[in-house]
Formats: C-alpha cells, structure tokens, sequence
C-alpha cells in the first residue's frame, strides 16, 4: 500500500459505492482521521467528531435508516430529472450505483459518520448591537457557515482513502431521518451529524471523473465573463 500524489487523488477519487467485505484495519482508520483533523476549522475550534463504527449490527441499522431517507431523496431525484450536461445512459448509471448503496450501506466494512459539536455563542450583551443585528440577519446563512468547519475534512478524508486504495463517498441522505441516526449512535443533542461515508475496498475502478468545463462554471472578475484559461 503506497501513497499517490495529491493531484492524482483529485482527479481520480470518483464516488465509490460497492465494496468488498475484506476488512479495513485500524492503523489505516486512524491514518484516514489523522488526515482529517490536518483540515481548517473556522476560528480553529476543531469542533468536529468522528464515529467509526465497524460493529455489524450498528451497521445494519444505520443503512436500514440510510434506506428509509432515500426513498426520498430519490422521489426528488425522479422528478427532478437528468441535469443537462449528463447524458441518459451517465444518469441511468448514477441512479443505479445510488439505489445499490440504498440497498447494501451496511456491507461496507466501515461507516464513519462526521459530525460537528455546536458552538456555545456569546451572550448578546457581551457583543456590541451593531455585531448583534448582524448574527441575526445571518441566522439563514448558519448553516452553511459551519459546514466551513467540517467539509474541508470530509474532503481529506476522501483524498486519504484514495490515496490508501479505499473507496468511499460523501452521502447525506440520513440527514432526513437524522434524530434516528443520533439514537442509534448515542449522540447528545448538541452535536449534528453532516455526512455518513461508507469505507472500504471498492469493487469498481478509480476515475478518472467527467466534469464539466471550466468555462461553463469559472467565471473573470464578474459573472457571466467565462474563464478563458
């Protein structure tokens, strides 16, 4: 098992949704972590957490819940339909690996679940009124602000198991039914989970991954002036 170079990883970490049953031993988790909290973290609070759970009957629970949210997801996906720069047979593909994992979560021989512990705000009056107006005006904006604190190590753990030879991919379905997923786990109300991440020896290839150009999505100075580079 030898580490490949980080742009390699990039362009060819693709989701990963069929895995062996061939187990992932616990120095390759802790080094999978490792590269998680090597991630930024807004005000480096570092107020995330990580549920590693390889015990087959919690497994089984979480996809029996992970299945149950997907029904769903995938109504949405159905009437939402194909996005344009997909074709007919990429988005057969991609609904067929989706309703695979609906069906078999629990066969990956880990399910690591990010999580993020709320922050405790400061009392209103130990802030001045201008700095109060603006935390509530951004009270609809919240939850993207802390996703900033725990996406960034998602990402390294995706780039740590393809660098490791390990499948996985970022799934949020779950959120639906999240309540269920935290008594399953034992999690206090403050903590909240963002993504469950099946891991393991995948089934299938690496990439390399189809995007689209960069011209239809970077844009100079303005939008709507195309990235040229």
């Amino acid at each position: 098992m030898s580490d490949i170079g980080l742009f390699e990883a990039m362009y060819s970490a693709r989701a990963l949704r069929r895995f062996r049953p061939d187990p992932v031993s616990e120095d390759v988790i802790t080094k999978i972590l490792d590269a998680a909290i090597r991630a930024p973290s807004a005000g480096n609070a570092q107020n995330w957490a990580f549920i590693v759970v390889r015990d087959r009957e919690q497994r089984r629970q979480l996809a029996a819940i992970y299945r149950k949210a997907s029904e769903f997801v995938g109504a949405f996906y159905a009437a939402r339909g194909r996005p344009d720069h997909v074709t007919d047979e990429q988005f057969q593909r991609f609904a067929s690996s989706g309703m695979y994992l609906w069906d078999h979560m629990d066969e990956a021989p880990v399910l690591l679940v990010a999580c993020l512990m709320q922050e405790q705000m400061p009392p209103p009056d130990a802030l001045p009124p201008e700095a109060v107006a603006a935390f509530e005006a951004a009270q609809p904006h919240l939850a993207r602000m802390s996703g900033a604190s725990i996406y960034p190590a998602i990402q390294n753990i995706i780039l740590a198991c393809r660098a490791l030879g390990l499948g996985t991919v970022m799934t949020t379905n779950h959120l639906l039914c999240e309540d269920e997923v935290k008594q399953v786990l034992g999690l206090p109300a403050e903590v909240q989970t963002y993504a469950l991440m099946p891991i393991g020896y995948p089934r299938n290839k690496f990439g390399p991954v189809s995007r689209r150009p960069l011209k239809e999505v970077a844009h100079a100075d303005r939008w709507g002036n195309a990235w040229q580079g």
